[in-house]
């Protein structure tokens, strides 16, 4: 049995739910959102309570019935309030900026970066924080990972793009000899 998978999902009062067949659309303040389940998989709502469930007991059907549940609890959680990630901008030189919908950013290369913003995502600057912003939960990690792997932090200086509150391994420098 689920531990993840038993518990149920409170859908906020500013979401709604529809539910057809094995789709499920929720619709709140941030935005739209759609899964489509497993047909191993069955939802009930009453209440303002989604509860998800197998409809056998196999190896299978138990695996995914947490990630179901995981995935439409971020969903209810995602179109009421958001997700956001945070990444900072280490190093001299190192400057981003808001180029319409997406950003510009100057990495040490001999050409600026540009990153366009997908559909659902958006962007904040404060100095050298890039906040990423929307409803879903795994496209903000995804842009953010993106925007991290396109000048990951050095572990010399700890120049580049890291995840705020990110602990970068150090390490020691040239030593010379006496």
């Amino acid at each position: 049995m689920s531990r993840i998978g038993k518990k149920p999902i409170p859908i906020p009062e500013h979401a709604t739910i529809a539910v057809a067949d094995h789709s499920i659309v929720f619709k709140g303040p941030k935005g739209q959102l759609s899964i489509t389940l497993h047909p191993d998989m069955q939802i009930k709502v009453e209440d303002n309570v989604a509860h998800i469930s197998p409809r056998l007991l196999n190896k299978k059907s138990v695996a995914l019935w947490g990630l179901y549940r995981s995935l439409v609890a971020n969903m209810a959680e995602g179109v009421t309030k958001g997700f956001e990630k945070k990444l900072e901008i280490d190093g001299i030189g190192y400057r981003v900026a808001m180029e319409g919908t997406g950003l510009l950013m100057q990495l040490g290369f001999s050409h600026p970066v540009r990153v366009a913003a997908p559909e659902g995502i958006q962007f904040q600057i404060e100095r050298n924080v890039i906040t990423v912003l929307g409803a879903d939960k795994a496209k903000v990690g995804e842009v953010a990972a993106r925007i991290r792997s396109l000048k990951k932090p050095e572990p010399y200086k700890g120049k580049g793009i890291h995840y705020r509150g990110e602990v970068i391994r150090r390490k020691a420098g040239k030593k010379s000899g006496a």
